[in-house]
This record gives structure tokens, C-alpha cells and sequence, in this order.
């Protein structure tokens, strides 16, 4: 009896000690962990198209296991940052920025890494596939290796819209007329800052919180942007009746996705890049109708002398930026290849350039 009365005393305890096992079985598996947290850059905060896309892209990554917070951003010096400490296992931001977590990606943003010029005129259409068919190849499985960089990895990458120069005179209508004029420069791309110089212009330290102010204020002169700037920064006021925009792009700009590998699903970021890649053309689309935001008074041509060198010049800076370390050589080295295929008759495309080893 008294054997019988001790078991029945211990049972509520071994009861208990299961219990608080299985809870701690189930908190530690991967049902149970807290939800992933994405810092979004978009200068419109959560009225913008990219927090926009970001919804959509965290309803579709439900079914592959994420269970994604979102937090946006007007500042994206901030938001990286945050990313970085460990306030967001992911984040949403230009490639000017993710280019510390996977530097290969980021070339893609290099200067006039993906435009193309046939017969003396700017060819957008082919200047976009080449950003399509980067994606495409960083999307790829055979290039998983390659997203992955120490602890982080590339979750996709989406097209900004091409970077061009607002100037607040037409009569800045080439390089040389641009020689000594203020050309705001993003105080955390150190390349900006040797490319202005290297045309005889003069980098002015900005940030993305107060370039559109100083352009407008006139406190520079230049203003490399997409088009979804010009709307929200009011670029129009920078431009007066004098300015102009020039229609030829000194990149395709991207959003770039990093996420926390131990944060996130196994497999989690093939999935993701996937997804990515299939909005591409949504988001293209976004990118023209800012594009037909700016009046066509406002638009600027380069002739076909002038487009043909401004390639050749982004190629010579781009190969300078990438010797003093500034740009991915590999990343670089992709790009060319995927450029001369959509116009291989190029004259960059027989020359031993940015065929690093």
C-alpha cells in the first residue's frame, strides 16, 4: 500500500515533467519559431509600390514555411543598419547598400553595367533584358552557391528603374558641360564620388533622406535618380523651367533581398528568388508608368556621338572601380557575358575587357 500511495503521489509529477518537455520539444522546432522580420526601404514608407510588393511576396512565401513581419522604411541607411544589429532577420533595400552582404549580386548596379546602345541610340528595351537575364542567372539553381555569402544569402533581386541625371540647366547637356558643376554623390558609395571627379564634376556628399532637397534647394546641380523619385522628392522644383532630365541610364538600379540563412527555412532561398523573379515584369511595368510621370518637355537625348562615348566611358570607370575594389570583378565578368549576348555586335563585346581571371 504505501509503494502504491508513493506512485500515485510521484505520477502528477512525472505528468508535469512530460509536459514541460513536450512544451519545450515544440517551442524548439521549426513550426514554432518567432516570425521572420523584413526591414522594407521604400521612400514612400507603406504607401510605396515596393512595400506594396513586399505584401504580396510575404503571402507567397506562406506556402514555403516563412511567416514574414514587414517593417518599411523611408530611411534606408536605417533600415540596413537595423538588418545588420539584428532588429530584422531580412532586408529590402538598393543594391548600393546590399553590396556589403554579397558584392557579386551588387554589380549589377555597377555603372553602365546593362546599358545598351545600338547604332548611336540608347536601346531600353535591350537594357532591360540584360537585367532580366542577370536575375534569370542568379535565380538559377546552378548559381545557389554563388547568393550565399558567409551568413547571409541573396532572397531575390527586383528592377528599380533606370538611374538618370536631373540637372537643374539644360545647357548641362554632355559630360564636358558638367565639368565643375555639384553632382550629389551617396556618402556611402565611394565609387559615386571617383566617377563624378573622374569627368571633371564635383561630388557633393549626400544621403538619401536629403539629395532631393539639396538638388531642389540648389545646392547641387545633378541628381542621379529613377523616376519613382520624381513625383515623391518634387524633382520638378530642382528643375525650375530651365532643367532637364537626361534619357540615358547611368544604371538600371535594384531592389536586392538579404536574408539571415538561420533565420529562415532550409531551402528557403531558391524559393525566394524564384518568386522574385516571376513579379519581374510587374515590376518593369511600375518603372514605365514613373517614367511617363516626368513631362516630355523635361526629356533629354544624348546625340549619337555622345551615347556611344558615354558607354565606352562607364565601361573605362567601371573597369577602374572594380580594379581599386570598389565592384565584383566576377559579378562583372557575368554581366559582360549576358551583355554581349543581347547585342554581341558591341565593340566592348571582341575586347579582352572585364574577362578577369
Amino acid at each position: 500500500m504505501h509503494t502504491t500511495s508513493t506512485a500515485a503521489r510521484r505520477a502528477p509529477w512525472k505528468a508535469s515533467a512530460l509536459a514541460a518537455c513536450a512544451c519545450a520539444l515544440v517551442s524548439a522546432s521549426p513550426q514554432a519559431e518567432a516570425r521572420q522580420k523584413i526591414c522594407v526601404f521604400d521612400i514612400l514608407g507603406t504607401s510605396g509600390d515596393g512595400y506594396n510588393s513586399a505584401k504580396d511576396y510575404a503571402i507567397e512565401m506562406q506556402k514555403h514555411g516563412a511567416d514574414i513581419e514587414l517593417k518599411a522604411y523611408i530611411d534606408e541607411r536605417v533600415a540596413v543598419e537595423d538588418f545588420r544589429t539584428g532588429q530584422c532577420d531580412a532586408v529590402l533595400a538598393t543594391a548600393l547598400r546590399t553590396r556589403a552582404f554579397n558584392p557579386l549580386t551588387a554589380a549589377l548596379d555597377s555603372v553602365g553595367a546593362s546599358t545598351v546602345v545600338r547604332n548611336g541610340k540608347l536601346d531600353m528595351n535591350a537594357s532591360i533584358e540584360v537585367v532580366r537575364k542577370t536575375v534569370q542567372t542568379f535565380s538559377s539553381p546552378k548559381a545557389a552557391s554563388l547568393m550565399v555569402n558567409g551568413l547571409y544569402e541573396v532572397g531575390g533581386i527586383a528592377p528599380l528603374g533606370a538611374a538618370y541625371a536631373f540637372v537643374n540647366d539644360r545647357s548641362i547637356s554632355n559630360l564636358e558641360a558638367a565639368s565643375g558643376k555639384r553632382v550629389a554623390a551617396f556618402d556611402h558609395d565611394k565609387a559615386q564620388a571617383q566617377l563624378i571627379q573622374r569627368v571633371g564634376a564635383r561630388p557633393v556628399a549626400a544621403d538619401i533622406m536629403n539629395f532631393g532637397t539639396m538638388f531642389n534647394n540648389g545646392n547641387v546641380d545633378v541628381v542621379m535618380a529613377p523616376s519613382i523619385a520624381y513625383k515623391p522628392l518634387e524633382l520638378n522644383k530642382g528643375m525650375g523651367n530651365k532643367g532637364a532630365v537626361h534619357r540615358f541610364p547611368l544604371t538600371i538600379l535594384t531592389y536586392q533581398m538579404i536574408f539571415k540563412r538561420d533565420k529562415f527555412p532550409e531551402g528557403y532561398g531558391q524559393k525566394s528568388r524564384e518568386v522574385w523573379l516571376t513579379r519581374f515584369d510587374n515590376v518593369i511595368e511600375l518603372t514605365r508608368r514613373a517614367d511617363a510621370t516626368i513631362p516630355a518637355r523635361f526629356w533629354m537625348d544624348p546625340n549619337e556621338a555622345d551615347a556611344e562615348r558615354y558607354v565606352n566611358l562607364m565601361r573605362d570607370g567601371r573597369i577602374e572601380m572594380a580594379d581599386k575594389g570598389f565592384y565584383d570583378k566576377k559579378g562583372l565578368k557575368i554581366i559582360k557575358r549576358i551583355r554581349c549576348d543581347v547585342n554581341p555586335t558591341a565593340p566592348d563585346c571582341s575586347q579582352p575587357t572585364e574577362t578577369w581571371q
